[in-house]
């Protein structure tokens, strides 16, 4: 029984340092991550004895709004911390057994894939001449599962009708919104640990379909897309394949996303393509205002931050973004953001020496001849002006900033490419 192996003490263990990993927030109950343990070394074995028997009742989920990027939100439905721990343990469980027939164009929240092997697919298609894509997107994917449908196809796999029961509960067990208890007919939680997992289950159908028909495709999640030889074919394709989605998966695409267009015209989880015959992948421009976004919030001169501070701040935030887009095969991009970080800072450190007096100080010690330092410690020039010149050029250089902990983005870069 798949129950028992779910109620292990080796899967439960894994789940649970799992779920404490991951931490995240708390459900409608309030119980944060960190009293998880003791509340189930407290309850465990009431807990334990209602999923053997079929009588767990799942918590609704607590519903949460977050921004999208592109503008409107996204609901996000968080389970209770003890729901997540279960959730987990099952999936732990159910993901040995589907993960290995899923497609191998599949690359959505799948042990060892990534958007990186999505993107690099996807750049090899292009390269062998598909260089028009059929962009699609589901619309609300999470909100619009049919229950009885999933359920289906979960029968047709699991025996275990306990495990398929608690499963429908999950699926039943509503949300909580503005202290508004609902109920949910349709749709998987978006939040979950096991949510994922049912996603690719019930997509699985549509990769199947388009392995069928011999498409070259790479799906992530709710984000499809395929790769054809002409705008025609597109345009075919497309309303082909929107079809069986809404009328067999009984899902919905997002028309406004859906378009069929030149790759290197679209956004792919955060990059896109050159239009070379030998495509090469870039920074996406949305990806790039965002980044600057950041920077630019980081080293406001608004901010009265001391100068250690602010380089804390970019290191963390830096080795992130740059660990995510040294995927990009455009070297050159990361050197320009490197000069254009330290002219960020140049600009906070003129302002932070404020007066005419104190900068005139302050390039002497650096080694500025006292006629130049007079000159440019009490000029009016801007401070983006300033920031740009040869005086602050030559004494608020590389070394002076690598001294200090700044993080070099391209040297980063090359790292990460070699390693």
């Amino acid at each position: 029984m798949l129950m028992e192996r779910i109620l292990s003490r080796e899967n439960l263990l894994t789940a649970l340092k799992r779920v404490e990993q991951n931490k995240g927030s708390h459900g409608i109950d309030g119980m944060s991550v960190k009293s998880l343990r003791r509340h189930l070394y407290e309850n465990w074995d009431s807990h334990r004895e209602a999923l053997r028997t079929g009588d767990y009742e799942p918590s609704p989920v607590r519903r949460v709004e977050i921004p999208k990027p592109s503008g409107g939100v996204r609901l996000l439905g968080i389970p209770t911390v003890i729901d997540r721990f279960i959730q987990q343990a099952i999936a732990q469980v159910l993901t040995p057994i589907f993960d290995p027939t899923f497609s191998d164009n599949s690359y959505g929240f799948r042990p060892s894939r990534s958007a990186h092997d999505a993107v690099r697919k996807a750049k090899r298609y292009i390269k062998e001449g598909f260089r028009w894509v059929v962009d699609m997107d589901l619309e609300k994917f999470f909100d619009k599962v049919n229950h009885d449908k999933l359920m289906g196809i979960l029968a047709k796999r699991i025996e275990d009708r306990i495990l398929l029961k608690l499963i429908r509960k999950y699926l039943q067990s509503g949300v909580m919104f503005n202290g508004v208890i609902q109920s949910t007919e349709e749709g998987t939680p978006q939040g979950g640990p096991l949510s994922p997992l049912l996603s690719n289950i019930i997509l699985d159908k549509l990769d199947k379909e388009l392995e069928a028909r011999g498409h070259k495709f790479v799906r992530y999640a709710d984000d499809c897309n395929i790769y054809v030889k002409s705008r025609k074919a597109g345009e075919r394709v497309m309303e082909s394949i929107t079809a069986f989605i809404e009328q067999k998966l009984k899902l919905k695409v997002n028309r406004d996303k859906l378009a069929v267009d030149r790759p290197w015209k679209r956004r792919f989880f955060g990059f896109s393509f050159t239009i070379n015959k030998e495509p090469k992948v870039r920074i996406e421009q949305q990806s790039m205002k965002r980044f600057k976004m950041k920077i630019r919030e980081i080293t406001s001169r608004s901010k009265p931050l001391p100068m250690e501070v602010r380089i804390e701040r970019l290191n963390r935030y830096l080795i992130g973004w740059c660990g995510y887009f040294a995927l990009a095969d455009t070297p050159s991009k990361f050197k320009e953001l490197d000069k254009w970080i330290r002219r960020r800072l140049r600009m906070c450190k003129w302002k932070q020496w404020k007066n005419p007096r104190t900068r005139v100080r302050k390039l002497i010690g650096l080694g500025v001849p006292d006629y130049k330092a007079h000159e440019w410690g009490n000029s009016r020039k801007k401070y983006c002006r300033i920031a740009c010149s040869p005086i602050l050029h030559k004494t608020l250089e590389n070394t002076y900033w690598s001294q200090r902990g700044l993080k070099n983005l391209y040297d980063r870069y090359e790292f990460l490419r070699q390693s």
